[in-house]
């Protein structure tokens, strides 16, 4: 009953699922490895940033450039304050606020990007306290340049001066006349009053919107691999049902497939018609030759 596989059409449709269903296993398997190496690097990042905090502070000169490896890390630099700016949009235990940034100028002749600390309420150079002046060493977390767009970081769009969406040398260099380290430190312990700004790890380690991608496409693999194997197993009952039919006496020898059946009861219909048609002709002729002699038999009865 199952001698159809061995035809070519069969051997075709064996060898497209035998090479996609592993193909699809392969793939679901790679992007879940994808999103568990995502999680990871997010809970070593985590990590790292916990044990920063309590490890002694280094020169920032040995943490440069910033890395996944001394994201976090705790840096010390001295210098000057210079321009202090503000970075609007910023929430902070739940609340909405503002940070109060501040440029170190330092002996290397480049600006350090120091968070002073947090401000509820909407951004406003009235309510930041004054940098301190003179020579100043700060100790805090180190973390990499920010980009626009990106973690509920703003674009810039539209900001009054003063102001900067993000944290990043290409932003800064705009508003300052000197140049600035591609990185910045959040102060251990915030100036003034205001709200210590936390550590976080760097862009690109968090459970983000590509980490739940890889998680959704590992799903989309496994069912188009499950989807493959149904439709084999629904075409290969259908097949083997029309055959079981078939040596049955069900449908007609010589066809191949289950409405060849249909087609062939069509053609030996039309092909009885004309049988059909032979024999009424045949007894309306018949019908005519009977009427005729029993007409002249009336004739010779009434001559007689």
């Amino acid at each position: 009953m199952y001698r159809f596989l061995l035809t070519p059409r069969w051997w075709g449709i064996n060898a497209f699922v035998l090479l996609a269903v592993p193909f699809c296993i392969f793939m679901g398997s790679w992007q879940l490895s994808r999103f568990d190496a995502r999680v990871q690097d997010h809970r070593t990042q985590t990590e790292q940033v916990a044990a920063g905090m309590k490890a002694a502070p280094r020169p920032l000169a040995e943490l440069l450039p910033v890395d996944k490896k001394t994201s976090g890390m705790r840096a010390t630099a001295t210098g000057r304050y210079g321009k202090q700016l503000l970075v609007p949009d910023r929430e902070l235990d739940g609340r909405q606020g503002f940070y109060v940034l501040a440029m170190l100028r330092t002996d290397s002749g480049e600006a350090l990007p120091v968070v002073r600390g947090w401000l509820p309420g909407h951004a406003d150079a009235a309510k930041a306290p004054a940098a301190p002046s003179g020579e100043v060493t700060v100790t805090g977390a180190l973390q990499a340049s920010e980009s626009p767009g990106a973690n509920g970081v703003g674009t810039g769009g539209g900001l009054p001066a003063g102001q900067t969406a993000a944290i990043s040398a290409a932003s800064l260099v705009n508003l300052v006349p000197y140049d600035v380290y591609d990185a910045w430190v959040t102060l251990d312990k915030a100036d003034d009053g205001m709200k210590t700004v936390p550590a976080t790890a760097p862009a690109g380690t968090g459970l983000d919107l590509k980490a739940f991608q890889n998680l959704g496409y590992t799903g989309e693999w496994f069912v188009f691999g499950g989807f493959t194997v149904f439709m084999w197993f629904r075409l290969l009952r259908r097949e083997a049902e029309y055959a079981r039919d078939a040596a049955l006496g069900l449908v007609t020898n010589g066809t191949e497939g289950p409405d060849s059946g249909a087609a062939a009861s069509g053609d030996g219909g039309s092909a009885e018609g004309p049988a059909e048609e032979a024999s009424a002709e045949e007894s309306v002729t018949d019908g005519a030759v009977s009427r005729e002699a029993d007409g002249e038999s009336r004739a010779r009865a009434a001559k007689g």
